[in-house]
């Protein structure tokens, strides 16, 4: 079995993907599919309703879903990464485009969280993390760093970084953890 599950919407993708598909699983999620031909990256998996991709692809690794369900096609990716015993999935081309659609896939994030996996969507301007562990940041030219809570609350230690401190309290009603900056190559 792969190390990683690697998830591809129909949202703009980052050229860092090729910096995951070693030891990875790749799964086209409907328009995705799109972006990984514009890459020449061929999926081990295509799966969705395909109401975005516009077609239905052929062959043994393609799973359709009806249009008619209760998940998005990219819930549906996860849900399948989490069943097949992934524990690391990466998302690229997840949020950017529909807002509805990247709100689904941080409520997605949260899901996996929920079954212990280690989730991420990652893009040309945002790295998105959910996560109850301890996470380090290495800095980028013009790299933010916003912190939110999911839950109602969340105590943090931060490190590194312009704004830092111990058990800072953020809630999920405040824009408190909002627009952090590095103050050292790492952030924790």
């Amino acid at each position: 079995m792969k190390n990683r599950w690697v998830i591809v919407g129909s949202m703009n993708v980052d050229s860092r993907i090729q910096d995951y598909l070693e030891d990875s699983f790749v799964i086209a999620a409907d328009g995705g599919l799109l972006n990984l031909e514009k890459s020449n990256i061929t999926p081990d998996l295509i799966l969705g309703d395909f109401d975005s991709l516009g077609f239905e692809p052929e062959g043994e690794n393609v799973i359709k879903y009806p249009v008619k369900k209760n998940d998005t096609d990219m819930m549906l990716a996860v849900k399948k990464a989490i069943d097949l015993g992934y524990k690391e999935i990466v998302i690229f081309g997840g949020c950017g485009g529909r807002l509805d659609h990247t709100l689904a896939n941080i409520n997605t994030m949260v899901y996996a969280l929920e079954k212990d996996a280690n989730i991420s969507i990652l893009d040309s301007q945002n790295d998105m993390y959910i996560t109850d562990d301890a996470l380090r940041l290495s800095h980028r030219d013009k790299d933010n760093i916003s912190l939110f809570a999911i839950e109602e609350k969340a105590v943090v230690d931060i490190e590194g970084a312009k704004y830092s401190g111990k058990n800072i309290v953020i809630s999920n009603n405040t824009t408190l953890g909002v627009s952090n900056s590095f103050a050292d190559d790492e952030v924790k």
